[in-house]
């Protein structure tokens, strides 16, 4: 605990001084090259060649390298605030936040400032988006992963306040990470050898809290049969951590911040005092001004626990960072069941974790953050460990909570499309020569899906289309009917018109019987 002041931090023009315009690879056959960063500084003819990103876990320079993709170049160019892209010849497509580019697309800087994912013929995703322009590759993350500018200033604040001795008030959603930060502050200061404790306040009452924080003495109340020392004793010379500070009892409040203004702790039902020094740092997600306003918490403690103040910035603001965080769980989950040769570079297959799949759960709102992702990375690795392919577009349909409001802005395509995307799966030979999807009418893509009883991969075949094409022309034609819009009444009623089959009654709805089949598990119409 200390009396110095508040810590100054750069104003926002000084961090936003100092940013360009950056591809990220968020997905890749080989994981270890996620993430990988290359800054635009010009015109870019981007293929599985060139030109090369910089691998941050390392600082080497590497182009994308699989095999799948094609010399032909993708051309990404500059234009004032803007960026081009002009999709390449036909062996390479692009998905562009879930529009299949047929020609030449501007994105201004609002898109950019959201991020714009790439996804490069179903193998490779990027993130286009504004970073650093410079980057400190290998240097300590305190295990905060991911590229991004706002993680990036966290990790300066860590290093900022690290060794001063001052509290740490850390503020953001909640999920977002916010013991992890207080850990790695401890690790950095003259503290890291002593005690490190956490305390969530949120769990506490009144009597309970101010037992936990400053102990008791036998007989202090009620079942208070012997002594108990508090954490600020315990942390003496070392770090205590107050988890949801903002849950603190008004009453517990008075008391803490006698003991941040004196160092003095006196246990609940003692006579005498105790010296301590103890580093506090609090956090929370709520309105701690709002509550100040309302009675609900004091101003004084606010500005005692507030030297050093950190704003940790929720999931959806930092989009560049959810795929190397998803491959960075994955590995975790998949390392826990002695499972990590999924997350081994696959040349030839399908990779376990689809660019499709990334750029879709790049495109989730994630309210819950990286605690949600987690979550839903653990549930992935519990359903996939006994497949060797992975198709999880109908899985993250019961893993992700509907949207509250939506991601991306008015007029920006709708990202749905990752919901049937998939990587192609091309053979060990030469590559196949596919045809340019704008060479398909809707008639004729309509003609195919009911000879092929709808089923995506026979047509893909028969109308010489990768299955990212195809999926791409299906997903926006307005004439082909999907699964996801069928509701539970109509299906009941033509699977009893089908007398069961499932195969009929694909038909009669014009989808096919294993989206059916994926939608009425869905509605829970089957187990």
């Amino acid at each position: 605990m200390s009396d110095e002041a508040t810590v100054p931090r750069p104003t926002t023009t000084e961090q936003r001084a100092d940013v360009v315009p950056t591809l990220t690879i968020i997905a890749h056959p080989n994981p270890e090259r996620v993430p990988s960063q290359l800054r635009i500084n010009g015109t870019l003819q981007l293929s599985r060649s060139s030109p090369a990103f910089t691998q941050l876990s390392d600082g080497h320079p590497r182009p994308l390298g699989d095999r799948y993709l094609s010399r032909s170049p993708v051309i990404v160019k500059p234009e004032g605030d803007a960026i081009w892209v002009l999709p390449g010849e036909r062996r390479i497509e692009v998905i562009a936040d879930g529009q299949l580019l047929t020609e030449p697309v501007r994105y201004d800087a609002a898109d950019i400032e959201r991020g714009v994912i790439l996804v490069l013929h179903g193998r490779v995703a990027l993130l286009l988006h504004y970073g650093p322009s410079k980057s400190l590759p290998g240097i300590d993350t305190f295990g905060l992963e991911g590229c991004s500018e706002a993680i990036e200033q966290v990790r300066d604040d860590i290093r900022i306040v690290g060794d001063l001795d001052v509290p740490v008030l850390i503020r953001g959603e909640s999920g977002t990470g916010k013991e992890l930060i207080a850990r790695a502050i401890h690790r950095e200061s003259d503290r890291a050898d002593r005690r490190y404790e956490a305390l969530n306040m949120a769990t506490l009452s009144a009597p309970l809290a101010a037992s936990e924080l400053f102990g008791h003495v036998r007989g202090a109340f009620t079942g208070a049969d012997r002594h108990h020392t508090g954490c600020f004793v315990r942390c003496h010379e070392g770090t205590l951590f107050l988890d949801e500070i903002g849950e603190t009892p008004i009453d517990t409040q008075a008391q803490l911040l006698r003991v941040l203004e004196t160092h003095d702790v006196r246990p609940v039902g003692g006579s005498s005092a105790q010296t301590v020094d103890v580093r506090v740092i609090a956090a929370t997600d709520a309105n701690l001004e709002g509550a100040v306003d309302q009675d609900g918490f004091r101003e004084a403690l606010l500005q005692r626990l507030a030297g050093f103040r950190i704003t940790v910035p929720p999931l959806r603001a930092r989009r560049v960072d959810i795929g190397p965080l998803l491959y960075h769980f994955a590995r975790a989950e998949l390392e826990s069941i002695g499972m990590t040769k999924l997350l081994e570079p696959t040349p030839e297959d399908q990779p376990w974790i689809s660019a499709a799949t990334v750029a879709r759960l790049t495109s989730y709102h994630w309210p819950g953050n990286v605690r949600e992702l987690r979550n839903v990375v653990r549930q992935l690795v519990i359903v996939g460990r006994y497949q060797t392919e992975m198709s999880l577009g109908s899985d993250l349909d019961a893993l992700l909570r509907p949207r509250a409001e939506p991601l991306l802005e008015a007029g920006v395509p709708s990202p749905d499309i990752y919901e049937t995307l998939e990587s192609p799966r091309p053979s060990a030979g030469a590559r196949h020569n596919y045809r340019p999807p704008s060479e398909v009418s809707e008639a004729q893509l309509l003609e195919v899906l009911r000879a092929n009883d709808y089923r995506l991969a026979p047509t893909a075949k028969a109308l010489n289309l990768s299955r990212t094409s195809l999926y791409a022309l299906v997903e926006h034609s307005s004439q082909i009917r999907k699964a996801a819009d069928i509701g539970a009444e109509e299906i009941t009623a033509a699977v009893t018109a089908a007398g069961g089959k499932l195969t009929v009654a694909a038909t009669a709805l014009e989808v096919s019987a294993h989206a059916l089949k994926l939608r009425m598990r869905a509605l829970g119409l089957v187990s």
